[in-house]
This record gives structure tokens, sequence and C-alpha cells, in this order.
């Protein structure tokens, strides 16, 4: 046994060698930018999520008993599933030239300011609860080994929570190399602690392992689909908080040069904590533990009944010390989160900088809302875990939901390099979904801490949104329909009024009586002035369809008498994006009747008379 566990370990030290001898590891610079690697955000991310495994398996076992095992498992390839979603969005943002912001930016994009007050509230009750609960595992872990009393271990608790935000403070952070080194050792612990588990394998382990996943399929067997529905529900509930973090890799888009680097990270998390998570868990939880008296330090016990007491201390403080990054991760994401918001809202008191260039005001902030958060509590790890799981389900929803806003609106016109299921997607929004209404149900302190902060972000940020929100400014850059109007007017004979897509670059020269239109969305950029006789309007009220019936009534109203031919594109993508899209389309088809003044053509390749220029395909009769 000595003899193997030695020889993995020179393994594993000649790997580790071999890899750090690669230049450009972790960074690299191009076009005159500092750029990380899928590796750099993949171990950052990495570190982030398997501050879980200390104290997921444990919680989940409280609420689910042995049937954890199996859920962990399935769950880590819900997560999987999940996170091509992720690669998705990413590549749409990075389309669209929004760098980072992950949840944050994407809701903004899609649905507007009130979906995105509602993700930061979301992610700033995980970044809260996450500070608190791995603050709370870090004392007990660390101190295992340790007699100390609740009050000591409280005072030590908010000790390291003021300790992390005065290191912030002063603009100490820990980079990328201090991260990958950490993430060398926790290899080293981890694969050590695995085989360990293997080795000392309990007889009665394999068979509490299968009697999970046999307590599973005795409650999906002879059932009804909504019973199955259930069961799953509350398994996936009950789990998921083992994999917060997941959200982390598309939050750090902006430090990488491509949505590519994004894919191969979630790529690097499933083959690592993907599969140490549910094999370590599974190790544990059928170990002969008494898990009610070792709830808070699970893991670092099982090291010990594996191994031996220093073993068991060594991981206790390793474990303690990745748990405080996290807590720090948690600081330096919600400041990046909060300075994006205030400077898109011109709150500036909140973003104010000391002489180390550090947001203070944000970790002050921060630090007395984990501290309240604790106080509240005392320090209770089961009750930071029913509130924790429910800002990291409703920031899955709302990516999620935007998604299929995204791709119902536009298929995949745009995005033919990566793209997904949509069915899948829309199933995978259903078990979303329903988790977290369970949790929204059972867990009423998680969700009074959600709703009071999204509370408070909609009061104090709706206001501040109508009056300072980026698309105020691209309304007013925008065009007027008057102007396109008294344009018209000027000409004689009929009129062709052409509806173009963002983005669409077929316009022709200006022509006596012919005009452009490009309906925008006031959260994009104005889309550039392709000719004199381009007008780029601002959707109304959140609908095309509903901008687009507003200017043909003005037309009809203008030009009663007048032959007026308004021309849409035909649709040439595929059947499944015409599907996606087909209630626009329908509700193009009520046109005709709701203007009968007006004639209304959909056109492709279709050849133009002399005076008229030449329609385009795909036209915004896909919205």
């Amino acid at each position: 046994m000595t003899a193997f566990t030695l020889t993995l370990n020179l393994g594993l030290v000649a790997i580790f060698a071999i890899v750090l001898r690669k230049p450009g590891l972790l960074g690299f610079a191009r076009g005159g930018k500092w750029y990380l690697t899928w590796l750099s955000i993949g171990v950052i991310t990495l570190m982030d999520e398997l501050t879980s495994v200390f104290y997921a398996p444990a919680e989940a076992h409280r609420f689910i008993g042995a049937q954890a095992i199996f859920f962990i498992a399935f769950t880590s390839l819900l997560m999987r599933f999940l996170s091509s979603r992720m690669v998705e969005i990413a590549q749409i943002l990075e389309l669209q030239g929004i760098r980072g912001g992950g949840v944050y930016s994407f809701s903004y994009f899609v649905m507007g300011p009130v979906a995105s007050f509602v993700a930061v509230a979301s992610i700033m009750v995980d970044y809260i609860l996450t500070a608190c609960i791995s603050t709370v595992s870090a004392v007990i872990n660390g101190t295992a080994f340790v007699p100390m009393t609740p009050h000591a271990q409280t005072i030590a608790i908010v000790a390291i929570i003021w300790a992390v935000a005065g290191l912030n403070i002063l603009g100490i952070r820990e980079n990328a190399r201090v991260t990958f080194g950490i993430f060398v050792a926790a290899a080293f612990v981890f694969v050590n602690l695995i085989v360990l588990g293997v080795v000392h394998l309990d007889p009665q382990q394999p068979g509490v392992m299968l009697g999970s996943v046999r307590d599973v399929a005795d409650a999906f067997s002879g059932h009804t689909l909504a019973h199955v529905i259930r069961v799953m529900t509350i398994g996936i509930a009950s789990v998921v908080l083992a994999y917060s973090g997941i959200e982390s890799v598309i939050q750090t888009a902006g430090l990488v040069e491509s949505w590519r680097d994004i894919a191969k990270a979630y790529w690097f998390l499933a083959l690592t904590v993907g599969i140490v998570t549910p094999v370590v868990s599974a190790l544990a939880l059928s170990a002969p533990i008494d898990f009610h008296t070792h709830e808070g330090d699970l893991i670092t016990y099982y090291a010990t009944v594996v191994g031996n007491v220093p073993f068991g201390a060594l991981v206790g403080v390793f474990g303690s010390v990745i748990l405080i990054m996290a807590v720090n991760t948690a600081y330096v994401a919600s400041a990046e989160l909060l300075e994006r918001v205030a400077h898109r809202y011109h709150f500036e008191a909140l973003i104010a900088t000391n002489k180390r260039a550090s947001l203070y005001r944000i970790h002050i902030l921060n630090a007395c809302l984990y501290t309240g958060i604790i106080v509240i509590t005392s320090g209770a790890q089961s009750l930071l875990a029913d509130m924790y799981a429910i800002g990291l389900l409703a920031s899955f929803c709302l990516n999620i939901g935007c998604l299929l806003v995204y791709r119902f609106f536009m298929g995949t016109k745009d995005i033919r390099a990566y793209y997904t299921s949509r069915a899948g997607t829309l199933a995978l929004e259903f078990i979303l979904i329903a988790c977290f209404i369970y949790l929204a149900i059972h867990k009423p302190y998680g969700t009074a801490l959600w709703s009071g902060v999204v509370t408070v972000l909609l009061v104090a940020g709706v206001p501040l949104s109508r009056r300072y929100g980026p698309e105020v400014k691209e309304v007013r850059r925008s065009d007027y329909p008057m102007e396109m109007i008294l344009e018209l007017g000027d000409v004689d004979g009929p009129l062709d009024v052409y509806f173009r897509r963002p983005g669409e670059g077929d316009v022709a020269a200006p022509t006596p009586g012919t005009t452009y239109v490009t309906f925008f969305s006031p959260r994009q950029t104005l889309p550039d002035r392709l000719s004199t006789n381009h007008y780029r309007f601002p959707i109304q009220h959140g609908s095309v369809y509903r901008s687009i019936g507003a200017l043909l009534q003005l037309l009809q109203e203008e030009f009663d008498g007048r032959e007026v031919r308004v021309h849409f594109g035909w649709p040439t993508s595929s059947w499944l994006d015409r599907f996606a899209t087909g209630v626009f389309v329908a509700n193009i088809m009520r046109l005709p009747g709701l203007f009968p003044k007006l004639r209304f053509l959909i056109e492709h390749g279709a050849t133009a008379p002399a005076d008229a220029p030449v329609p385009a395909a795909h036209g915004s009769a896909r919205g």
C-alpha cells in the first residue's frame, strides 16, 4: 500500500512538472491585452466549486438520507448539461460585444433592467451565503481537533470575515499563480483521500451505495409521472449546493480571449470536480460514521477514518484554506458585479476607491452583510445550508429562461458555431423552476432573504435605470419616425418601406420613395446608419411587432390614398428556427387585415424594378 501511494504521488509530481513547464500556462498577451487561459479560469472556478464538498454531502444527507449518494452523482451530470447552455450564452454575449457579467449581462441584454436587477439580487444572495457558509465550514474543519466553545467559534468566524475584508480593502488579492499552486496541493490531497477510501473500503459501503440507487429506483417504479417529478425535484434541490460556483466561469468571460475558452473550462470542471465531488461524497456518505455528530466536519473526520489523525488534520486545515479562499472570491466577485451595475446607472458613491484602488465601501458593506447573517443564524451551518441554494437556482432559472427567450426570437442565425437543443433547454428550465419552487416553499429563511434583496434592489434600481440607464441615451441617439414621414412626403408616386434586422447590411443606394427601417433594442448599441434613407427606431414596450404596428399606423394615416408597399424578407433558416419564431410570423400574417390601405410583400431574391433596390433575404419576419 505504501509503495502504491508513493508511486501515485510521484506520478502526480511528474505530471505537474511537465505541465508547469508549458509557456503561457495561465495567461498570455495578444493585441495589447492580457488574457487568462481556459486552465486559469477553470482552476479559479474549481477551487470555488470544490469547497462545497466540505459541507454539501452532509447537508444533503440530512435532507434526503442515503439517496444523496445517487442524486449528487446525477446532479453532476445535470450540471454538465447546464454548462453547455452556459457556453452558448457566452458565445451570444461575445457576438453582441458584451464581455463578462454572466447572468446579469445576459438578463439585461435579453429582458431589460428589471430582470437584470432580479439577477443581481440572486447572485448577491449566492455570494452572501457562499461567504457565510464557507467561513463557518472553514472554522469547523480547521479546528476539528481543537476544542472550541460555540462562542469562540462565532468570534473566529467574524474575525475571518473582517480579516478577508481588510485584505481586499488594502488591495491584496490572490492571483492566478497562487490559486494554481493551491490547486496542485488540492490534487494531491483529494487523490490520496480517494485512494485511501477505496483501499480501506468497509464491507458494507458497496451495499449502501447500491442501496441508494435502489431506493431511488423503487421511488420511481410503479408510480405516476407526478410522483417521479416530485422525487427528482426534491433530490436535485437537496444536493444542488454541492455544485455552487459553476456559474462563476461565465462571470469571468471578460478575462479570456474567446467563448471557446469558456467551453474548455467547463470541460475541465466536468473531468475534475464533476468526478471528484460524487466520488468523495459516495465514499464518505456510505462509511460507518455518525453523521449527526460529524455534520460539520464530515470529510475531515472521514479522512481520519481511512487514514490517520495527522492526515485528517491535514485535510481539515487544507479545507479551511480553500474555504477562506471562497470567502475572498465572494468579496471580489460581488464587488465586480456591483461596480458594473453602479457604472451603468451612475451610482458613483458606491464605487469610490481608496489610495490602493480598492472598492472599500462595497467591501465594508459586504462584511456587514456577512456578519449580520452570521449573527442572525448564530453561525449554524445547517440553517445557512437551508438558505443557500435558492439564490443559486434563481440565477440558473434566469440564465436558462433568458436563453429560451433569445432563441425563440432569434433562432440560430447568429450562433451557428455553437448552439444546443431548445427541447433540452426547455426540459432543463422545467427542472430548475420546479426545484426553485420546492425550495421557496420549504426553505422560508432562504426565500425571505432572496425576496428581501430582490425587493431592495428593485425599489432602488428601477428609478435609477429609468433616469440613467444606457438605453435612454441610445433612444435619444435614434431616428424619429416623423423624419422618415417628411422625407417620403416629398416624393410623388408609390412608396416602398423595407424592414431590416440589425446587422443586415443589404441596404441599396438612396432612391426616392424608398426607405429602410431597423428596429433595435435600446439595450444594444445603436446600429450603424447604412444610408441616408435608413432609419433606426427603438423597440417600443419590448415588442418588435407592436413597434411595427405603430409605424404602419402612422404610414396609413399620413399617406391615405397613396400606394405604400411594405416589404418583409423571406425567412430562409431551418424549419426548427421558423417554428421557434412562428408566433411572430403569425402576427405578420395579421398585418394586411389590420392595415388594409397598405400593400404587403414577403420576398426573397426577387428582381426589383429599375427604380427600386433589390429586396434582400433573411428579412425581419424572424423578429
